[in-house]
Order: structure tokens, then sequence, then C-alpha cells
């Protein structure tokens, strides 16, 4: 793991919050973010900074949204519940979970606002879906049922193999094992995504941009899972990190 100079300052790196409905010592519902993965942007070098997700209604105001966004050197767009089906025009599912729209709205907006300006952006497994929403693709609704009983990738660790000529394989090899939690994954891709990396069941575990404005990344997997103890997940972040200063 590098060691950061403590005097340069760190590049700030907007998380957006998720809603909970408790939290321990909160007398209301809380707005949290995972400490593994926030642990896990200091420890490859960035400042978290969680924002708010305000878009009353499931209507988010893109001018506020860009204006908050000024602050931030780097976007990271984590994992959560799942999307609201209309977002990507599909009939929701019984097994969706934890759907917000003021979050499905916010998160968006966040993704069309980083991906058109250049603000490089790391998606993580819902936040992959949200930028794939964005570009107007599709996902999975449920994979068991597309797939058959037990294809979902919750609680999963599964090999992955890298598209070689991408940069992510740079960064992490052709082969890796990767942590998953997630019963949804792409389907249609969003205009201008590229897969750079699928499961042995031919899942896609990771996206890039075909001509980008600003560093991008898509991943389904979970680098914070596994951060403290593999470097090359600590990568993804730092990767991130790097093109944010």
């Amino acid at each position: 793991m590098s060691t950061v100079d403590t005097a340069e300052r760190r590049p700030r790196i907007l998380i957006p919050a998720r809603f909970s409905t408790s939290a321990s010592a909160l007398r209301y519902g809380a707005e949290v973010t995972s400490r593994n993965l926030v642990e896990g942007v200091w420890a490859a070098g960035g400042e978290p900074l969680m924002v708010h997700p305000h878009a009353p209604g499931g209507v988010a105001d893109p001018d506020e949204v860009a204006a908050r966004l000024e602050v931030a050197d780097g976007v990271l767009l984590p994992g959560g519940g799942d999307l609201a089906a209309h977002w990507t025009g599909q009939d929701p599912h019984p097994t969706l979970y934890d759907v917000d729209e003021e979050q499905d709205a916010f998160d968006l907006a966040v993704a069309r606002i980083a991906l058109e300006r250049g603000i490089p952006l790391l998606a993580i497994c819902r936040g992959l879906q949200v930028v794939n929403a964005a570009l107007g693709g599709t996902v999975v609704q449920d994979m068991d049922t597309e797939y058959g009983e037990g294809r979902h990738h919750r609680h999963r660790v599964h090999a992955t193999a890298v598209a070689p000529d991408s940069a992510l394989a740079a960064v992490l090899g052709e082969k890796l094992d990767v942590s998953c939690y997630h019963h949804q994954c792409l389907a249609t891709l969003g205009t201008g995504l590229r897969v750079i990396a699928r499961a042995s069941d031919d899942v896609v575990e990771a996206v890039e941009l075909e001509d980008p404005r600003g560093w991008f990344l898509g991943v389904q997997w979970h680098p914070e899972d596994t951060w403290a103890e593999n470097d090359a997940q600590l990568g993804v972040l730092r990767a991130l990190v790097d093109a944010s200063r």
C-alpha cells in the first residue's frame, strides 16, 4: 500500500449517501455509507465526502446537482438498493428491494453530469446500473428469474476475466476473483459502453466508455469488500483517486 503525503491535499471524492430507516443512537432515519468504502477511498489517497441525495418527489434539479458537484475532484457512485424499474422502461419485478425514487433521481443526475463534464467517476454495483440506465440501457430485473434458480451473485466470490486491451487489465491483470452482492445485472448496454470484464457465467462485471470525456470505470463487484487484503482491489479505488488529482 502506498503512503500518501499528508502535506498534499487529498482529492475530494464525492459519494452520494444512502437512505436508511434507522441507525444506532439516532432517533430518526439515517443517511449512511459503507465504512469499508470510505476507508478504502482514504487508504487510496482520497478524501471521501458523503453528500445528501436531494431530489424531492423523485425529481432532481440538474443545475443544483451540477453546482454541488463543483466541490468534487472525483465521484464514486456506490452500491445500494434497486433502481425503480421505470427508469429503464421496464416493469417492476416482485424481488425489487429498497427502492427510493429520490435516491434514484439524484444518482442518475450525478451520473449524467459527471459523464458530461468529464469528472472522474467510479461506479460500483448499483452505481454501474445507474450509469447504464442514465445512458439508455436496461438491467436484468432478477437473475434467478431470468437465468434459473441460484444464478444471483449474492454473497459470492467468483472468477472474472478482464479484457487485455482495457485500462482495467493494467490495474488488476486479466484474471481475478471478485466479491459480489447483487441479484440484478446489466442487460442492454447503455450508449457508448463497452464490456471489459465478465464472470465465468458470462455476467457483465465491468464496463468502460468507448469515448469518455473523463476517466470512467464501472464494476459490478465490490472492491471495498477486499481492498484491505487485496492490493489489486485497492488499485481500483486508487485509480479513481489518481485520476482525480
